[in-house]
């Protein structure tokens, strides 16, 4: 079994395999997996890092394993104009769902309750096959704006996003 301990968004060598995972998977920092060509595989990273498609895993012995984001069933909503997409956003983004982003259409995990909401905005939903890679979110690690420097600790993202938010309302 290879045992997979570092994360990056760059490939230090030549892949040796790859890892299709569905999103509730990648948001996981220890899990064991099987390869595309099935190799085992326990992966053993820092608590919180979530996995996207295009990740490199590499292993303790230096071999590289690329992440995909294996097929999903989905939800897909399109509007037919910006106001009607950027409430739709907005509407998610408050019940902190995972949302993947593109042109004029919103993919998310099937929910009906969510399904509705976004039709009753005007939205058409059809369901749709595909990977799914969410946007990480404001306080996702690496997105440079925010800093660990400023002398509290964190349990955890959601205990982090929620102190931040009182103490900067």
């Amino acid at each position: 079994m290879y045992k997979l301990i570092s994360k990056s968004d760059h490939c230090h060598g030549k892949v040796l395999d790859f890892l299709s995972l569905p999103f509730e998977t990648r948001q996981r920092g220890r899990f064991k997996a099987t390869t595309i060509t099935g190799k085992e595989v326990g992966v053993f990273l820092t608590r919180g890092e979530v996995l996207r498609e295009g990740d490199y895993l590499q292993s303790e012995c230096g071999h590289n394993f690329l992440v995909k984001a294996a097929p999903e069933e989905l939800s897909q909503a399109k509007a037919s104009d910006w106001l009607t997409f950027a409430k739709a956003c907005y509407h998610l983004g408050n019940r902190h769902t995972p949302l993947q982003v593109g042109d004029m259409w919103l993919r998310f995990q099937p929910d009906h309750v969510l399904e509705q909401m976004v039709e009753m905005l005007g939205l058409t939903v059809t369901t749709v096959h595909g990977g799914f890679d969410p946007e990480n979110g404001a306080y996702a690690q690496g997105l440079g704006g925010h800093h660990h420097g400023h002398g509290h600790a964190h349990d955890d993202d959601h205990q982090h996003q929620h102190s931040h938010e009182h103490s900067h309302a």
